[in-house]
């Protein structure tokens, strides 16, 4: 289990977390939901060690791997979708096993060999997916992963993120509550602090529920 314990994280004068307590079990789906603002991100960066909490701990990450979906693609515009996936995992892993995948959630063609430049913001969205689950990771973090996709898009993608992250610790990131149902995901819901850090009752509110 990786349990936050007291985390508060601030940028300038504006605390995003305040005294922030979470358990994330293992092997199970988290949902994270609330308003843009109320630390969702912050939280995910915390988990994967780009950020540090200002006061507070975190535990259960010791010898973690972890993969993460950004809200920005982050791909390399000259590379094919193939290719971007590769950077990622490492040009050992065979090009025919990436190509297998992609097509799994729906690209074909020559969408896997295209710059990613030329790709559709869906196409996009694909291959960062993919580059992340395919990750050997034991801690996924998907951040609004599947925005930009059309419904029949949409869930043949959680499909392929559910079949390739059973038994996995997964952090999604979203305002649908539809897609927690489908993960079956443990909701924590965030409430915005709006407000300073001299505030005597600024702080996050999390409301777990199945």
């Amino acid at each position: 289990m990786i349990t936050l314990r007291g985390v508060t994280k601030r940028f300038g004068t504006q605390v995003v977390l305040d005294r922030f307590d979470l358990d994330i079990e293992e092997g199970v789906v988290t949902a994270v939901t609330g308003p843009n603002g109320s630390g969702k991100t912050t939280l995910a960066r915390l988990l994967l060690g780009l950020s540090v909490p200002d006061e507070g701990t975190i535990d259960g990450l010791d010898g973690r791997r972890g993969a993460m979906t950004f809200q920005d693609d982050r791909l390399c515009e000259q590379l094919t979708a193939v290719g971007n996936v590769r950077l990622v995992l490492g040009s050992s892993v065979d090009p025919s096993t990436v190509a297998t995948a992609l097509r799994d959630v729906g690209l074909d063609g020559e969408s896997l060999t295209k710059p990613a430049r030329d790709l559709s913001g869906g196409q996009r969205r694909r291959v960062a997916i993919v580059r992340a689950v395919l990750a050997d990771a034991d801690l996924v973090v998907l951040d609004e992963p599947f925005k930009g996709l059309d419904t029949d898009a949409k869930v043949q993608v959680m499909d392929y993120v559910l079949e390739r992250c059973a038994g996995r610790t997964v952090l999604l990131i979203t305002h649908d509550l539809t897609e927690a149902e489908r993960f079956g995901a443990r909701v924590v819901t965030l409430a915005s602090t709006g407000r300073g850090p001299d505030s005597p009752d600024a702080g996050n509110v999390t409301e777990p529920s199945r």
